[in-house]
């Protein structure tokens, strides 16, 4: 296994080899700190599984946490969750799809038969974040090859209209993003905050402005970010070196706004998106936390101000994935620009350094798989 020492967070360098017969390469990780590419055996599909042939691939925020230990996975997985690919073989009982059939997969891959699933919370498939397999409690995406578990319910074709690009972040962040404002159940003219422009952060932005919020205020320390975030919706924009608490405070009378979501995943923003929701408001917390909250008394309304905290992940499954392609093809959505960076496999260290460090106004890295 070729393994990197991440002191420096994502350092190094590993070529692919030429793969022999029935082996493939995958980026896994080692221990806390050491990840990198490995040669596997190329899985076979179980019944109702399927295999894809990874095309384009993403590096994660979720990523990077894994890499970093701060979030625990068993060693020698292969790390990754979004994809586009070619379907390479077919389980028993999975019908509908063929061979060769270019497929988006979703992050979440819920079974769709559970009580979770059954119950409309399929991002919780079988307990308490179930339905996030892929990378996390088997193998993932980053790989020239990937198992798809629950294959008839997260195989979702890609239209020949579109392209791998156009795609290829509806699989996560795209879904994430809308979602966040889909739990806050932002009205026609809320008043909305988002504390992170990150890319889920963007498409926050994106989803409460189709939903219908009359004013969106956008936090971020990044000016590149905040400048996108105007092309994705936003109305106000606000460096989170001022006081945005404040600032928001004082656009809209005092009141605060009616939806405030928290994008990035620390005490800090989720305190200031707390503080700024008006009594009977609503946060709707998509950041991935990797240290305890602590919740402001306060701006908490001492638990008797109807503020109400709801939290969210990806929803997946190929209905959601296909929706989600409908907007692309009705030209709704365009999430193409926040892909600013693109590398091969064989050169995953260098992306995650990238990404890793918030280098080059990056945003979002694909990884093509030859």
């Amino acid at each position: 296994m070729n393994v990197v020492d991440t002191t420096h967070l994502l350092e190094g360098h590993a070529a692919i080899p030429l793969p022999d017969p029935g082996i493939m390469q995958a980026n896994v990780f080692h221990s806390p700190g050491r990840y990198g590419l490995a040669s596997k055996p190329i899985p076979r599909a179980a019944p109702g599984e399927a295999i894809i042939r990874v095309h384009m691939t993403t590096i994660c925020g979720t990523d990077i946490h894994i890499v970093k230990g701060e979030y625990p996975v068993a060693e020698g997985l292969t790390i990754g969750h979004e994809a586009v690919g070619t379907i390479h073989e077919l389980g028993e009982g999975v019908t509908g799809y063929r061979i060769g059939q270019r497929v988006l997969v979703g992050a979440i891959t819920p079974c769709g038969q559970c009580m979770d699933c059954l119950g409309g919370h399929a991002a919780q498939c079988g307990g308490a974040l179930g339905g996030w397999r892929l990378g996390n409690t088997q193998d993932g995406a980053q790989a020239e090859f990937m198992r798809v578990p629950f294959a008839q319910a997260n195989l979702a074709p890609v239209p020949d209209t579109l392209s791998n690009e156009q795609v290829i972040l509806l699989a996560d962040i795209a879904s994430t993003g809308f979602s966040a404002a889909e739990s806050g159940d932002i009205q026609l003219g809320d008043n909305v905050a988002i504390f992170g422009q990150g890319p889920i952060g963007l498409c926050a932005t994106l989803g409460a402005k189709l939903m219908g919020a009359a004013r969106i205020f956008v936090v971020d320390k990044n000016i590149f970010r905040l400048e996108t975030a105007r092309q994705f919706g936003a109305t106000d924009t606000l460096l989170a070196t001022g006081d945005p608490v404040k600032t928001i405070r004082d656009a809209t009378g005092g009141a605060g706004v009616d939806v405030s979501i928290e994008a990035l995943g620390i005490q800090e923003t989720f305190e200031n998106a707390l503080a700024v929701v008006k009594p009977g408001g609503t946060l709707s917390s998509v950041g991935v936390y990797s240290h305890n909250l602590s919740v402001e008394l306060r701006d908490f309304g001492a638990g008797i101000a109807d503020k109400k905290i709801v939290t969210t992940l990806c929803p997946g499954g190929k209905e959601r994935m296909t929706r989600l392609m409908r907007l692309v093809e009705a030209g709704r959505i365009d999430l193409t620009s926040l892909l600013t960076h693109r590398f091969h496999l064989d050169e995953i260290h260098d992306a995650y350094t990238l990404f890793a460090g918030q280098k080059d106004n990056v945003l979002k890295v694909a990884i093509l798989v030859p």
